[in-house]
Protein backbone atom coordinates (compact mmCIF):
# COMPACT_ATOMS: atom_id res chain seq x y z
CA UNK A 1 0.00 0.00 0.00
CA UNK A 2 1.33 3.59 -0.58
CA UNK A 3 2.34 5.40 1.97
CA UNK A 4 2.96 8.97 1.02
CA UNK A 5 5.85 9.49 3.31
CA UNK A 6 7.76 7.68 0.28
CA UNK A 7 7.89 10.97 -1.32
CA UNK A 8 7.20 14.57 0.85
CA UNK A 9 8.73 16.17 3.96
CA UNK A 10 10.82 15.11 6.23
CA UNK A 11 10.25 11.11 5.82
CA UNK A 12 11.92 11.39 2.47
CA UNK A 13 14.37 13.33 2.90
CA UNK A 14 15.27 11.00 5.91
CA UNK A 15 15.45 8.52 2.96
CA UNK A 16 18.04 10.58 0.98
CA UNK A 17 20.04 11.14 3.34
CA UNK A 18 20.45 7.51 5.26
CA UNK A 19 21.12 6.39 1.39
CA UNK A 20 24.04 8.79 1.45
CA UNK A 21 25.26 8.27 5.07
CA UNK A 22 25.50 4.23 4.23
CA UNK A 23 27.15 5.29 0.95
CA UNK A 24 29.73 6.57 2.53
CA UNK A 25 30.33 4.31 5.76
CA UNK A 26 30.75 1.91 2.76
CA UNK A 27 34.06 4.15 1.70
CA UNK A 28 35.16 5.28 5.40
CA UNK A 29 34.40 1.52 7.10
CA UNK A 30 36.42 2.70 10.39
CA UNK A 31 33.89 5.91 10.68
CA UNK A 32 30.99 4.91 13.16
CA UNK A 33 27.50 6.85 12.34
CA UNK A 34 27.72 8.75 15.24
CA UNK A 35 30.95 10.13 14.50
CA UNK A 36 31.45 9.89 10.52
CA UNK A 37 30.27 13.99 10.00
CA UNK A 38 32.81 14.82 11.98
CA UNK A 39 35.08 13.80 9.83
CA UNK A 40 36.29 16.24 7.57
CA UNK A 41 36.78 13.48 4.31
CA UNK A 42 33.50 11.86 4.85
CA UNK A 43 32.04 15.31 4.90
CA UNK A 44 33.14 16.41 2.05
CA UNK A 45 32.45 12.78 0.32
CA UNK A 46 28.86 13.04 1.90
CA UNK A 47 28.29 16.41 0.63
CA UNK A 48 29.34 15.33 -3.51
CA UNK A 49 27.11 12.32 -3.32
CA UNK A 50 23.91 12.16 -5.81
CA UNK A 51 20.64 10.55 -4.87
CA UNK A 52 18.61 8.67 -7.42
CA UNK A 53 14.99 7.65 -6.76
CA UNK A 54 13.17 4.63 -8.71
CA UNK A 55 9.08 4.24 -8.52
CA UNK A 56 8.12 0.58 -9.14
CA UNK A 57 4.39 0.37 -10.09
CA UNK A 58 1.83 -2.42 -10.04
CA UNK A 59 2.07 -3.12 -13.93
CA UNK A 60 6.10 -3.83 -13.77
CA UNK A 61 6.51 0.05 -15.05
CA UNK A 62 9.70 1.83 -13.61
CA UNK A 63 10.78 5.11 -13.66
CA UNK A 64 13.63 6.98 -12.34
CA UNK A 65 12.04 10.09 -10.34
CA UNK A 66 13.57 13.44 -11.04
CA UNK A 67 11.20 16.41 -9.46
CA UNK A 68 7.57 17.16 -8.62
CA UNK A 69 5.18 18.66 -10.94
CA UNK A 70 3.55 21.33 -9.94
CA UNK A 71 0.34 20.48 -10.54
CA UNK A 72 -2.91 20.24 -8.15
CA UNK A 73 -3.86 16.72 -8.07
CA UNK A 74 -5.12 14.63 -5.08
CA UNK A 75 -5.87 11.47 -6.77
CA UNK A 76 -2.19 11.37 -8.31
CA UNK A 77 1.05 11.56 -8.31
CA UNK A 78 2.87 13.85 -11.21
CA UNK A 79 6.28 14.03 -11.90
CA UNK A 80 9.06 14.41 -14.14
CA UNK A 81 10.87 11.17 -14.79
CA UNK A 82 14.84 10.69 -15.93
CA UNK A 83 13.91 9.09 -19.93
CA UNK A 84 16.17 6.68 -20.94
CA UNK A 85 15.02 6.93 -24.61
CA UNK A 86 17.63 9.69 -26.76
CA UNK A 87 14.24 10.70 -28.26
CA UNK A 88 12.79 11.47 -25.14
CA UNK A 89 15.99 13.56 -23.50
CA UNK A 90 15.65 16.64 -25.91
CA UNK A 91 12.52 17.93 -23.60
CA UNK A 92 10.81 16.77 -20.30
CA UNK A 93 9.39 14.26 -19.42
CA UNK A 94 5.55 14.06 -16.95
CA UNK A 95 3.76 11.92 -16.22
CA UNK A 96 0.93 11.01 -13.57
CA UNK A 97 1.04 7.66 -11.54
CA UNK A 98 -2.38 6.87 -9.23
CA UNK A 99 -1.05 6.68 -6.10
CA UNK A 100 -2.54 2.82 -5.10
CA UNK A 101 -0.19 2.25 -8.26
CA UNK A 102 2.68 2.84 -6.71
CA UNK A 103 4.49 -0.29 -4.77
CA UNK A 104 8.00 -0.02 -4.16
CA UNK A 105 10.59 3.35 -4.12
CA UNK A 106 14.36 2.94 -4.51
CA UNK A 107 16.28 5.54 -2.87
CA UNK A 108 20.00 5.09 -3.79
CA UNK A 109 23.34 7.26 -3.23
CA UNK A 110 26.70 7.44 -5.96
CA UNK A 111 29.40 9.75 -6.35
CA UNK A 112 29.01 11.36 -9.62
CA UNK A 113 32.57 10.37 -10.12
CA UNK A 114 31.26 6.92 -10.23
CA UNK A 115 27.80 7.10 -11.48
CA UNK A 116 27.32 4.21 -14.44
CA UNK A 117 27.53 5.20 -17.86
CA UNK A 118 24.47 3.46 -18.46
CA UNK A 119 21.55 3.98 -16.36
CA UNK A 120 19.51 0.55 -14.85
CA UNK A 121 16.85 -0.24 -17.53
CA UNK A 122 13.59 2.04 -16.80
CA UNK A 123 10.83 0.05 -18.00
CA UNK A 124 8.68 2.67 -18.62
CA UNK A 125 9.67 3.99 -21.73
CA UNK A 126 9.07 0.40 -23.61
CA UNK A 127 8.06 1.25 -27.26
CA UNK A 128 5.40 -1.70 -27.57
CA UNK A 129 3.09 -2.81 -24.58
CA UNK A 130 4.41 -6.11 -24.84
CA UNK A 131 7.35 -5.57 -23.05
CA UNK A 132 9.80 -5.73 -26.50
CA UNK A 133 11.96 -2.55 -27.17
Amino acid sequence: MFDYDWFHGHQFKEQQNDAKVRCGLRRFPKLTRDSAMDNRDFRRFFDDLRTRTLIYLRDGFSYEFRDFSDVNSKAHMTFECEPVDEQYKVGAFVISVPFEDIVRVEVFAVPPDEMPVELPPITGFRSRGDGSQ
